[in-house]
C-alpha cells in the first residue's frame, strides 16, 4: 500500500457521488487534493479518472500509516471514522471533516438542516416544494438526492438539506438559520455504538443555529440551545404560539397554529399519523423562514409523498398495499405500522440487516395492530422468536413469496405494508430494489399471476 504523497495535504477518502461531489469542489476551488478508497473498484471510479485524470488515486485496504502525512482527511459519510488508518491520522493531529463542514463554509443563502431517524427525505422534500410553491430558487439535497456541494451556487436563495448522523459527526459547525432533529430512534448502532452517541450525533446539527423545530411528541428532539435561539414546535396535540398541532372543527381533523384551522387532514394525499406529524414539522420549518401559509398549504395538497415511503401500490380485493422500503430502521416501521392501523388492520411484511437494533418495540407494536407478520432475511429468525407466537407469522425465503403468504392472511379492509426495519442489502441491491420487487409482486397478483 502507498502512501499519500506528503505535497498532496488534503485527502478525500472515499468515492460514491459524495467523494465525487467534494473532487468537482476542490477543483472548482483550485485546492490541491489526493483521493483514496478501501474498494478496488469503487463507485464513480470510471467518471473520477475521467474528470480528475491529474489527481492522485489510491483503491486497495488502508494501510495505519496512509494518512499520516496529510493535514486534512474529508470523508465520505460511509466511511467509518474508527477505520484505524483514520483513526491513527486523527491521534497524531490530522483534522478530519466532511462534505457538510465545506457546504457550510461556502453556502451564503439560509439553511434549513433536517434530520432524524425517520421522516427526514418526506419533511425535506415537502419543505422545498413549498418554498418553490412561493417562487423562491430553492436548491434541496444532501444526504437525500444531489450531494450538497453540487448545489452550491449563489443564485439559489434557500438551501434545504437533509443530512445524516455520518455527516453530522465530521461536521464542526452547521450555523443553520433553522434546524431540527425530527425523532430518534434506534438506528445506525452498529456505526455509533449506542444510542447516545447517535443521539449526539443527531444534535450536533444545531450547533450555531439562529432557530430550531422541537417534535413534542419526541423528547429526544430537545436540544439544548441557548435562551435566545428562536424556538418552534409541532406535535399531534393541541397546536399554540409557534406550536402546530391538530384540533377538531365541525367533527373533521385539521392542521392548525395557534388554535386556529389550517387545513383540513384530509385534504392531504398523504396518509397516516405519521406523516400528519411530517406536515406539521414542514409547517413549522417553513414558518421559521418565512413561508407564506397559502403556499405552504397548497405545496401540502399536491405533495404525493416519496417512493418506497409508504406509498400506496394497489388495492386488491379491499386490501390495500403498501410499499415502505425505505423504512430501514425500528423507529421509522412502528410510525409507518401504528399510521397506517387507524384505517385496518395491518399484516406486516419486515427483515433484512438489523444493524445492531432491538426490535422488540416492532415486534410489540406488531402484536398490538398487526393482523399477521411475514418476515424475510437475516433477521427472520430473531423477529419470529421475539414476537413468540402472539399473532400469527411465518418466514419466507423471498420477498415475492411473502406477498402471497400476507395476500393470504389478509381480509377486507386490512392493510398489506411492508416496512422492513432493516437494512437491504442481504437481498437486495438497495432499499430501491427492494421496493421495486415488493411492487412488482403486488401488481403481478392484482392481474392474477401467482407470486
Amino acid at each position: 500500500m502507498s502512501l499519500i504523497a506528503s505535497d498532496n495535504r488534503r485527502v478525500v477518502i472515499g468515492l460514491g457521488n459524495t467523494g465525487l461531489s467534494i473532487a468537482r469542489y476542490f477543483t472548482r476551488q483550485g485546492l490541491s487534493f489526493a483521493l483514496a478508497d478501501s474498494r478496488d473498484i469503487p463507485p464513480g471510479l470510471e467518471e473520477f479518472r475521467r474528470e480528475f485524470p491529474g489527481v492522485e488515486l489510491t483503491l486497495g485496504e488502508f494501510s495505519e500509516d496512509q494518512f499520516l502525512s496529510a493535514t486534512e482527511l474529508v470523508i465520505s459519510p460511509g466511511i467509518s471514522l474508527a477505520e484505524p488508518a483514520i483513526a491513527a491520522a486523527k491521534s497524531q493531529g490530522v483534522h478530519v471533516s466532511g462534505d457538510i463542514e465545506w457546504f457550510c463554509r461556502e453556502a451564503k443563502a439560509p439553511l434549513v438542516a433536517i434530520t432524524g431517524s425517520n421522516g427526514k427525505s418526506t419533511v425535506t422534500t415537502l419543505v422545498g416544494e413549498m418554498a418553490a410553491c412561493e417562487g423562491r430558487r430553492v436548491a434541496v439535497g444532501g444526504n437525500l438526492g444531489t450531494p450538497a456541494l453540487d448545489l452550491l451556487d449563489d443564485s439559489v436563495e434557500l438551501y434545504v438539506l437533509e443530512l445524516s448522523s455520518f455527516q453530522l459527526e465530521r461536521c464542526a459547525s452547521v450555523g443553520a438559520e433553522v434546524a431540527t432533529v425530527l425523532n430518534v430512534s434506534e438506528d445506525h448502532l452498529d456505526h455509533h455504538g449506542s444510542l447516545i452517541n447517535y443521539h449526539q450525533a443527531k444534535h450536533r446539527i444545531f450547533r450555531e443555529c439562529k432557530q430550531v423545530v422541537i417534535n413534542r411528541d419526541d423528547a429526544l428532539s430537545t436540544p439544548l440551545v441557548p435562551d435566545d435561539v428562536v424556538k418552534w414546535s409541532f406535535g399531534l396535540g393541541r397546536s399554540d404560539f409557534r406550536a402546530f398541532g391538530l384540533m377538531e372543527k365541525e367533527g373533521e381533523q385539521y392542521l392548525a397554529l395557534a388554535r386556529e384551522p389550517l387545513l383540513p387532514v384530509a385534504a392531504m394525499k398523504i396518509v397516516g399519523s405519521h406523516n400528519i406529524s411530517n406536515a406539521l414539522a414542514a409547517l413549522a420549518l417553513g414558518s421559521a423562514i418565512g413561508l407564506a401559509m397559502p403556499a405552504m398549504l397548497t405545496a401540502l395538497c399536491e405533495f404525493k409523498g416519496l417512493p418506497h415511503r409508504c406509498e400506496f401500490v394497489a388495492e386488491i380485493g379491499r386490501v390495500r398495499y403498501y410499499n415502505d422500503s425505505k423504512g430501514t430502521n425500528v423507529g421509522a416501521a412502528v410510525s409507518a405500522l401504528r399510521g397506517l392501523a387507524g384505517s385496518g388492520k395491518v399484516v406486516l411484511i419486515a427483515g433484512g440487516i438489523g444493524k445492531g437494533a432491538d426490535f422488540t418495540p416492532l415486534m410489540n407494536a406488531a402484536a398490538d395492530s398487526a393482523r399477521a407478520a411475514v418476515f424475510i432475511g437475516e433477521m427472520a429468525p430473531k423477529m419470529l422468536e421475539l414476537l413468540a407466537g402472539r399473532i400469527p407469522a411465518a418466514i419466507c425465503d423471498t420477498l415475492l413469496s411473502a406477498v402471497n403468504a400476507a395476500a393470504n392472511y389478509a381480509v377486507d379492509g386490512d392493510v398489506v405494508l411492508l416496512s422492513p426495519a432493516c437494512a437491504s442489502f442481504d437481498m437486495f441491491k438497495n432499499y430501491e430494489h427492494r421496493g421495486e420487487v415488493f411492487s412488482d409482486a403486488v401488481k403481478s397478483l392484482a392481474r392474477g399471476v401467482s407470486v
